[in-house]
């Protein structure tokens, strides 16, 4: 892809992303209609996936920024679960859709047919934590799903090469199947293993934030590299560094945690907006290649098959969440309760995305023997209709379900409630800790110092209690939302006076530099104190 039209797509994406926060339309559905509508604009050039820029290069970041966000702990809680549909949903999906594809679409072999099982098999990480972030799922549903999309693609993608080595003619046989999934897996968590220690070393050893943060840009792009270097899981590697550094993130100082949090979510966005544009704008190249299987034909192969695909999910998610429990009393002391909504809502967030169609990219032209791979233009059209589907059938369909189900929300009260505790322990602790500083003669300070540092502590500490107080009934706020709200009109009224002792060359850039800094660290305390 040449300079120009990545800037256009890089610039266009981030565009539509930000207006659809002004919709109530998820963004990702956005990014995808807009995809499909701009493919077809004259001029446009063409954006075919490539499956070596997109898995290298576009996977190891998404999945490195939704596992450090993801809670390590959390997701051993539902380890089950997750692994159940992380690698028990993917397997079985991949049968049951290869052999409905092989049994509805004429010419197509079964191995090519399990190919194409594999490819739609894996829910899309990206998806899955863009509308689970829209929606405000339960807590325990978005770990679980957020879980899943983190470790399924590994298992699809092994699951795809079996198949298609046995598609091509390099005879793949069961027992070399298992024994390729296990290495994949064994070795790509191996790979975390061995790296996640030295890396979060570097993290915590590295004195510039600059440094550290460039580590850390590198750091899912390195460990993809070495795992799939020695034929096992990238997918896997990234993610168990990225949860272990996630889980060791208080470690590192508090200017990489301010840097390192605004870069990512830079990445983030620009690359999940690229990402769902992509998928809009890959139907013309799809469609060029069809062939015979054009027309009403072809519409009814892809709306069976997204049928399927949908069906198969609620096939897996409702016995692999109650039969368990059914069988083992241990399951049903350690677990929570689920209940028929949440798995009815885990079964229906399936969306698929850019890794299926990426993955799909990658099938060969050409058998062993040098005939062309048969089925390859259904293959990827099959693909991109089920992702388009479940994107816009179920992504949009996802908020209303989860409105009109009423599911319960988490507990804001609680969490305040549990947070003022836990601030409450930390202020002691600091306040103890401050006695004993000033106890000590090479510690001493001014009283007006000293009173300052206490007046710091107490105001933390109450700022979380006052979010439990009663509004003012004049503007509604609570003495937290005033307090932030006048704090940042003073620090406003400062930096403004900073900038005019600048132009009235009083003081020169850099040092305005250093007074607005400042001022930005205060205002980012305020802000995240009720927050």
């Amino acid at each position: 892809m040449h300079v120009m039209p990545l800037l256009l797509l890089i610039a266009g994406s981030a565009a539509v992303a930000g207006a659809a926060r002004r919709t109530p339309v998820p963004a990702p559905l956005l990014l995808v209609a807009a995809g499909l509508i701009v493919s077809y604009v004259p001029g446009v050039p063409e954006y075919a996936l490539d499956p070596h820029v997109v898995l290298p290069l576009l996977l190891p970041p998404l999945l490195y920024t939704a596992a450090t966000d993801s809670s390590y702990l959390d997701l051993r809680a539902q380890l089950r679960p997750v692994a159940l549909l992380s690698v028990g949903y993917v397997l079985f999906a991949t049968l049951v859709v290869g052999w409905v594809a092989y049994m509805l679409v004429p010419d197509l072999s079964l191995t090519a047919a399990l190919v194409l099982g594999a490819v739609v098999a894996p829910p899309d990480a990206v998806a899955a934590t863009a509308v689970a972030r829209r929606v405000g799922l339960p807590s325990r549903v978005t770990t679980i799903l957020q879980g899943e999309s983190l470790v399924n693609d590994a298992t699809a993608i092994t699951a795809y090469k079996v198949a298609l080595a046995a598609a091509v003619g390099e005879g793949a046989t069961w027992a070399g199947g298992i024994g390729e999934f296990l290495l994949a897996a064994l070795g790509g968590i191996g790979v975390g293993l061995v790296l996640m220690v030295p890396i979060h070393w570097m993290r915590t050893h590295l004195k510039e934030a600059l440094l550290q943060n460039s580590l850390s840009l590198l750091t899912p792009f390195f460990a993809y590299a070495v795992a799939e270097q020695v034929h096992a899981s990238g997918v896997l590697a990234v993610v168990v560094v990225a949860l272990y550094l996630g889980h060791r993130n208080w470690e590192v100082d508090f200017a990489t945690r301010l840097q390192e949090e605004a870069v990512w979510k830079m990445v983030a966005f620009i690359l999940e907006s690229a990402v769902f544009a992509l998928i809009g704008l890959q139907l013309p190249v799809i469609l060029k290649g069809l062939g015979e299987y054009e027309g009403a034909r072809a519409a009814w192969y892809a709306v069976a098959l997204f049928a399927v695909v949908v069906l198969t999910r609620f096939v897996w998610v409702y016995p692999a969440t109650f039969l368990p429990r059914l069988l083992s009393a241990r399951i049903r002391e350690r677990e929570e309760n689920p209940t028929w909504k949440g798995s009815f809502i885990i079964g229906w967030a399936g969306m698929r995305g850019v890794v299926s169609l990426a993955i799909a990219f990658s099938i060969p032209l050409t058998v062993h023997g040098g005939e062309d791979f048969e089925g390859r233009n259904m293959i990827l059209f099959l693909t991109f209709t089920t992702v388009i589907g479940t994107l816009v059938v179920q992504g949009l369909t996802l908020p209303p379900l989860i409105r009109m189900l009423k599911l319960p929300q988490r507990d804001q009260q609680a969490e305040t409630l549990a947070e003022a505790n836990a601030q409450a322990q930390a202020s002691r602790a600091a306040e103890r800790r401050l006695e004993e500083l000033l106890s000590d003669e090479r510690n001493a300070l001014p009283p007006p110092l000293a009173d300052r540092l206490r007046t710091v502590l107490e105001r933390r500490r109450n700022a979380v209690w006052e979010r439990l107080g009663q509004v003012n009934a004049v503007t509604g706020e609570t003495v937290d939302d005033t307090y932030r709200r006048l704090s940042r009109e003073m620090i406003s009224a400062e930096r403004e006076v900073f900038v005019k002792l600048r132009d009235g060359r009083h003081i020169d850039d850099e040092m305005l530099r250093t007074l607005l800094r400042r001022l930005d660290l205060e205002e980012a305390a305020a802000f995240r104190e009720g927050t």
